[in-house]
């Protein structure tokens, strides 16, 4: 009788080297590991080597970045998601992705579970196990840091598993930040970042981005081109969503832009603490969000920041294959069929400043807008519209003076006595 199999989200990292020799230890099943590439630059064919020398039956890798990007970060790019301000949920976006190409290898390989790495005390665990759930909800899953099998505590601990059995450490302890990286960022968590009161050490920590004091002096602009809010050209060359991402990360890379320092609240009820560096999604932000203020008329502008912040939620917390989100993507593309043009931006030592925008649907109206009298806006239709949105406070304040309370009485205490010379 041949043995089950289980599907293993394999990186090659810390984590999922160690897992391989753990589940032979602890199951009985081949272990498949799969890697999905979304843009970590890392040596796969050395990666995929190490899975079969530390005991995979396989290992499969594949080339997700193109899909990555145009149906995981363009959607989240198109609504402005933001997740508590800042993070521009690079890893929430990823995971999807590769929790679903788990479900597809597992279904190829007629594997009976699918394990992964994500500790219990992180988002990716609920992630990944949301995605695999969405589509196959008969898979067993098995999440190592939360085994009872499992009896390592620390990073630490896992190093130290892997030289009692003579396996290789693919990281230095040195240089053992917890690192999550993709085509359109890299996250760092632990080592100094653990305490708060540290400012981090960008020069050993950065990979991605120049530190912004050491960025050029002269800076450099950047021109996007968008259709129907998808990102199609950098200064003027039209690209593919791959090398469109590869060369705003190159550009906004050495001018410093993109890092973030947050502390923010994980889906599983804690705060932590981790710096991100994300040049070519920071500007693809910016630039998005300029041409949706040309381009969408107040009452739609308006109720999309409120779609953005419950759209940012969703992908954080892992809720990407739901009802509500397909939903909220679906008013977003609506919003989105008339936001095309280019916008300018100057990059300049960690910063972003707009320096010009067009569009062929822009709402901005030159002889409206102008402080010069013109043919379509006369400034006396204005004493009406004013009459009538002040209406409710005119009368209220007419009720306060005839009762003789509120803030419109004549000798109202709040009043200050103002000098006269």
């Amino acid at each position: 009788m041949s043995k089950g199999k289980v599907v293993l989200a394999y990186s090659g990292g810390l984590d999922t080297t160690v897992i391989i020799p753990w589940l032979k230890e602890n199951y009985d099943y081949d272990v498949i590991a799969v890697c999905v590439d979304v843009g970590q630059e890392d040596d796969w064919k050395t990666i995929k080597q190490r899975a079969l020398d530390t005991g995979a039956a396989a290992c499969y890798v594949v080339d997700a970045r193109e899909e990555y990007i145009t149906e995981y970060i363009w959607p989240a790019v198109k609504a402005n998601a933001v997740y508590e301000d800042r993070y521009l949920l690079g890893t929430s976006t990823a995971r999807p992705l590769i929790g679903k190409i788990l479900v597809e290898y597992a279904r190829q390989e007629n594997a009976v579970a699918i394990c992964h790495g994500a500790t219990g005390k992180g988002n990716d665990q609920v992630r990944f196990e949301l995605a695999i759930k969405a589509f196959a909800p008969d898979l067993q899953v098995i999440a190592a840091w939360r085994d009872p099998k499992w009896n390592m505590d620390s990073r630490e601990a896992e190093i130290k598993f892997l030289e009692d059995r003579g396996i290789p450490v693919p990281m230095k302890k040195d240089q053992s930040y917890s690192r999550d990286e993709n085509i359109w960022h890299l996250s760092h968590e632990g080592l100094e970042l653990e305490q708060t009161e540290n400012e981090p050490n960008y020069k050993h920590m950065l990979k991605l981005t120049t530190v912004p004091e050491e960025a050029p002096e002269a800076g450099e602009y950047v021109t996007i081109d968008f259709e129907a809010g998808i990102p199609v050209a950098v200064n003027g060359k039209k690209m593919g969503a791959l090398e469109l991402m590869t060369e705003l990360n190159k550009i906004g890379g050495r001018n410093g832009v993109g890092l973030v320092d947050i502390c923010e609240n994980r889906f599983v009820g804690m705060k932590s603490r981790g710096v991100y560096e994300t040049p070519g999604g920071s500007i693809l932000y910016f630039a998005h969000q300029m041409l949706d203020h040309l381009c969408l008329d107040r009452d739609t502008y308006h109720y999309k920041q409120l779609i953005s912040h419950r759209m940012s939620e969703l992908i954080y917390d892992g809720k990407w294959f739901t009802t509500l989100m397909d939903s909220l993507m679906a008013f977003v593309d609506k919003t989105q069929e008339n936001v095309t043009g280019w916008v300018k931006l100057k990059l300049y030592k960690g910063s972003i400043r707009g320096a010009g925008s067009y569009s062929p649907y822009s709402l901005y109206n030159e002889s409206i807008a102008s402080f010069t009298t013109g043919e379509l806006y006369n400034h006396q239709d204005a004493q009406g519209f004013i009459t009538l949105v002040g209406l409710p406070l005119k009368v209220r304040a007419m009720m306060e003076q005839q009762v003789g309370r509120g803030q419109a009485v004549l000798d109202n205490a709040t009043f200050k006595k103002r000098p006269t010379e």
